[in-house]
């Protein structure tokens, strides 16, 4: 068992009280990590502590504030085997997943970086003679930001990353099911030399969840609000952000569609739909949720792809490599099984796979699934896949968009200005042509429409998410009055 404390300006810490909690591993209920369960007390005095720190780091040169970021990426690499370690035992997660993670947030932390000096603003003509108009870019001030556990140190990076950037101090509220994993990433900007309070990191029980989210958003200090995790949650968020008129970015559930056209590269596609459907046991929000393929290709594309999923090594991680480890919890393995019953009680046919008994979930496939089916519509979160077959390109478009989500998706056509056209008609605020629906790259314009959510992170667009843009004025001659 790991036993880990909070950092509130740049002390670590527990609760107040001393209260905590556990996370288990999902396979075999071996406790891994023992964590503070803060408490609304110690989410304020973190936001406090963001606050004190804010106009040091706003004012500190952007050279500074890279070459911090940068220690902070290698730190966070020297960190490879701690964070597959912690990823294995809170959350079951594969060494692959793990490797993955630890190197797109490095590049993360690259990339914000490199941002640190295109922070930029423009001068726009004025009707006023001589007046200097210039549009300017500023830090907001504190940035909350609360990660999911999925895809940890991803996700944990780019809740912190852009925000230091552009000047902001933050708090992360690390997640209840991987609070040693998120810790690692605040050990290692620690290690890159950040002053103190610049960084702040908070855990809490899943009880105390709601108070201790309602304390952080309502802090008057806390100006962006930044929430990766489920639609249901994330009304809440938006809400509470609402009532406080603070700005939020919220990247929230997918249901990706892959669509394979009739003139696709077969085996491309069958690589792209598995690679995008089973890894990280399917529980990514990019991950591929909706095979929807043109008839004329079905029967050779699900062969292919059903060989191709029984082929992929399952086992507990902490044993040695896998591509699919356990999934987080029972309760996933009982919404999968629940899916698969519905699904096969109402026409669909089992390819492969089929319904587990315990956390280790094998890939599994679901042919001829129809809307009347629940995982037609229903977002999995697990290895265990729908294809829906149809008739046609303008048939693949229209069940593509008969969804409530719109993160990520996929097409596959030999065609490129096809694939273009048809990439421009899905409604999804990411769409790869000949890719799979799992990508992300660090300088890249990520979020979703629909039920997935607003606001992007990244580039440039995460420049404009976390920070303020204002209007300011200097009047260079005698100004005319009416009066």
């Amino acid at each position: 068992m790991k036993k880990i404390s909070m950092l509130i300006h740049g002390e670590s810490v527990q609760a107040t009280g001393g209260a905590t909690f556990t996370r288990a591993n999902p396979l075999d209920g071996q406790v891994a990590t023992e964590a503070p369960a803060a408490t609304v007390a110690d989410a304020v005095a973190a936001v406090d502590a963001a606050a004190a720190a804010f106009p040091g780091w706003a004012a500190m040169g952007p050279g500074e504030r890279r070459g911090m970021l940068l220690k902070a990426a290698a730190a966070l690499e020297a960190k490879a085997e701690d964070f597959a370690t912690a990823m294995a035992g809170e959350t079951g997660s594969s060494g692959i997943w793990a490797g993955f993670n630890v190197h797109l947030a490095a590049d993360m932390l690259v990339e914000a970086a490199a941002l640190t000096t295109q922070i930029a603003g423009e001068v726009i003509p004025s009707n006023v003679p001589g007046s200097l108009a210039m549009a300017t870019r500023q830090p907001a001030g504190v940035v909350l930001g609360i990660a999911p556990w999925n895809a940890p140190v991803i996700l944990g990076v780019r809740a912190v990353a852009v925000p230091l950037a552009c000047g902001n101090t933050v708090v992360l509220k690390g997640s209840e099911l991987c609070p040693a994993t998120h810790g690692l990433i605040i050990q290692a900007l620690q290690e890159a030399g950040l002053p103190k309070g610049v960084v702040n990191f908070v855990t809490n029980a899943p009880k105390d969840a709601a108070d201790v989210v309602a304390a952080l958003i309502a802090h008057p200090a806390v100006k962006r609000v930044n929430f990766t995790g489920s639609t249901h949650v994330g009304k809440v968020i938006a809400m509470r952000c609402a009532e406080h008129l603070k700005p939020s970015v919220l990247e929230l559930g997918g249901k990706a569609p892959l669509l394979v056209l009739d003139d696709a590269d077969i085996d491309a596609a069958v690589n792209g739909a598995a690679f995008g459907a089973f890894a990280n046991s399917g529980q990514i929000c990019m991950s591929t949720e909706r095979i929807i393929v043109d008839r004329q290709v079905a029967d050779v594309f699900v062969a292919k792809l059903a060989a191709k999923a029984q082929s992929l090594p399952l086992g507990d991680p902490r044993k040695g490599p896998v591509v699919l480890g356990s999934v987080v919890d029972m309760a996933t393995v009982k919404r999968a099984n629940d899916l698969i019953d519905d699904a096969v009680a109402k026409g669909a046919t089992l390819v492969c796979g089929g319904k587990a008994t315990d956390t280790l979930m094998a890939a599994t496939l679901l042919d001829h699934v129809t809307p009347q089916m629940r995982i037609y519509s229903e977002e999995t979160f697990a290895p265990v896949k729908g294809i829906v077959r149809v008739d046609g390109e303008e048939a693949a478009v229209a069940c593509a968009n008969d969804n409530a989500f719109g993160l990520s998706s996929a097409v596959f056509t030999r065609d490129t200005a096809r694939g273009w056209r048809v990439a421009q008609r899905i409604e999804s605020g990411i769409c790869h042509v000949n890719g799979p629906t799992v990508h992300d790259e660090a300088q890249m314009p990520f979020g979703g429409v629909k039920a997935s959510g607003w606001g992007r992170f990244g580039g440039q667009a995460g420049i404009e998410a976390f920070s303020e843009l204002r209007w300011i004025t200097l009047q260079t001659s005698p100004r005319h009055y009416p009066f």
